[in-house]
């Protein structure tokens, strides 16, 4: 199965987010972020991102909004911790490809792992200081239930900087 099928993305988005990889509940039903405690849609929608909440089967309706989603690794697994570090390494070159073609203003990586893996070094958390293939990069908490190091506050937090950040290019999208 080509999993990078479940990308959703056009050209010159203003914000990009970039997973680490799909889950296997994304690979079994077509549509990211569906599983029932991941907490990306509440946190875009309580962020700013979306005026209403969006279900995962409505994942497509992202673009409307100025916002795309893509994995850096496309295999799917039940956990991120099933990748190996060369996996998360070798993933750059296919991530390159598709934001040099595509062209997003930001990507905002959830998480981490992929981005420093990728850059080959340790990042922070927000904005960084270098930019990915043109597009400026902000490094957020990833939502995944599995991650219950940031509550929800803390990730509509850390989601609405990125939005704030992005909101003149947002509405140009939104306005077009």
């Amino acid at each position: 199965m080509d999993l990078s099928s479940f990308d959703i993305l056009a050209p010159d988005l203003p914000v990009v987010f970039c997973g680490i990889n799909p889950s296997t509940r994304a690979a079994a039903t077509g549509h990211n972020f569906g599983s029932a405690s991941n907490r990306f849609w509440p946190v875009l929608h309580l962020s700013g991102f979306t005026p209403e909440r969006i279900r995962a089967e409505e994942d497509r309706r992202l673009l409307a909004f100025g916002c795309g989603i893509t994995a850096a690794v496309p295999r799917a697994t039940r956990s991120a911790g099933e990748l190996n570090g060369r996996e998360l390494r070798d993933s750059g070159d296919g991530l390159r490809a598709k934001l040099e073609h595509f062209r997003p203003e930001t990507i905002a990586f959830l998480g981490k792992a992929a981005y420093e893996a990728i850059a080959g070094g340790k990042v922070g958390w927000g904005p960084q200081p270098d930019r990915f293939c043109g597009a400026a990069v902000w490094i957020l908490p990833n939502p995944s239930g599995l991650n219950r190091g940031f509550s929800l506050p803390d990730l509509v937090e850390a989601y609405a900087a990125l939005r704030v950040a992005c909101s003149a290019s947002l509405t140009r999208w939104m306005t077009r």
